[in-house]
């Protein structure tokens, strides 16, 4: 009896790792397509580079030495490299940095994909210091026009 138990710890485990991959084996590879999302500890940190008209303007000289190239003059996802970019073999598309969605991601959000990078944005955390990274951050926020469903709301739910 003591000798079967023994044995049924690791049988078990061999049944349960064979099930796994198969599990694994047959799952859909990714399509490129998935949405970028942060982990939330990131999404949460505020931004401590006020949005005024020194740090955009810093924001946007260094915009366009590492963003302009893929995303364009105005954030379009436009810029001469746009149209070689591929994740997993497959042709992908800068985000569209002018779409009002943008005002949906908080700052820390964007913070941490220009830090971070996704395939085939570069991380920029080793190209430019946290301060520009924020700055950057404040001048993307110019490109984006603010959607109506972002604007405060009074109790009758008109805007102000």
């Amino acid at each position: 009896m003591k000798t079967a138990r023994t044995l049924a710890g690791p049988g078990c485990l061999a049944v349960l790792s064979l099930g796994l991959i198969a599990v694994l084996a047959q799952a859909p590879p990714t399509t490129g397509d998935e949405p970028w999302i942060v982990p939330a500890r990131s999404a949460r940190k505020q931004n401590p580079v006020l949005p005024d008209d020194k740090s955009v303007a810093q924001g946007k000289e260094l915009y366009v030495a590492g963003c302009f190239p893929c995303h364009g003059s105005a954030g379009k996802g436009d810029g001469a490299a746009a149209a070689t970019l591929e994740r997993n073999g497959k042709p992908v598309r800068p985000g569209n940095l002018s779409d009002s969605k943008m005002w949906q991601q908080s700052d820390g959000a964007l913070f941490s994909k220009i830090s971070e990078g996704r395939t085939p944005m570069p991380a920029f955390q080793e190209s430019f210091t946290e301060e520009q990274r924020w700055q950057i951050v404040n001048y993307i926020r110019t490109l984006a026009p603010k959607d109506k469903t972002n604007t405060p709301q009074t109790k009758n739910g008109t805007t102000p």
